[in-house]
């Protein structure tokens, strides 16, 4: 089996999520404008990527997340790195969507707004999300030393260790009571952080924006 073969087949609910997306998009059942058009079918990739990931985070062992980290390949990085700047361009597109909505009327604006939300959220919960799977990756296939020391002594971990840690990043853009033991996961939580930093702010300023059109129209 290639790497690209590997790569896919190693990520189904990636692909559901992807295909979800270019569905809605060749559709277009709502004649929205370009960037709304664009917007519709990222959220509809996303949340149903997110829906199908979380829920077999939810019900996943400490076996089956071993399993899973172990198998995962180098691709992870790159998968990684393409949603995160996928993720980035859904701001800057919120950004030129949110100066267009000043002029339109109530519902078209209300639209605009609740568009503009569903996007912003999912986006947020994105990021840690899919760098909750890099660092499952980093803890198993550390070797004898671990990447990340949990408090326990020899821990069976499941995505919700790892989910904490990758969203306690994202809220306080910091770590928490886990150490980080190895380059590769130091600079990935720098990463995170820095990302979390200017996303948490972004965030703050488009929901200062929408209540303020809100309370404008």
């Amino acid at each position: 089996m290639s790497a690209t073969q590997r790569f896919f087949s190693n990520r189904p609910r990636f692909i559901i999520g992807l295909i979800f997306g270019v569905v809605v998009y060749l559709l277009d059942p709502w004649h929205l404008r370009p960037i709304q058009h664009a917007l519709l079918a990222w959220d509809s990739c996303m949340w149903v990527f997110l829906i199908l990931i979380w829920f077999r985070m939810a019900k996943a062992s400490p076996a089956e997340v071993q399993r899973v980290a172990e198998r995962e390949d180098e691709g992870a990085t790159a998968m990684l790195t393409i949603i995160t700047i996928a993720a980035v361009a859904s701001i800057v597109a919120i950004v030129v969507e949110l100066s267009q909505a000043k002029g339109l009327g109530g519902r078209a604006a209300l639209v605009n707004y609740t568009l503009t939300g569903a996007t912003m959220v999912g986006t947020w919960l994105l990021i840690p999300t899919i760098f909750t799977l890099q660092y499952a990756r980093y803890y198993h296939q550390s070797g004898d030393k671990t990447s990340l020391k949990f408090p326990e002594e020899n821990p069976e971990l499941d995505y919700w260790d790892f989910l904490y840690f990758s969203f306690t990043i994202a809220v306080a853009s910091q770590t928490s009571d886990v150490t980080v033991c190895s380059k590769e996961a130091r600079r990935t939580a720098l990463a995170q952080s820095i990302l979390s930093f200017f996303f948490n702010a972004a965030v703050l300023g488009l929901c200062v924006n929408i209540a303020a059109g809100l309370l404008g129209s």
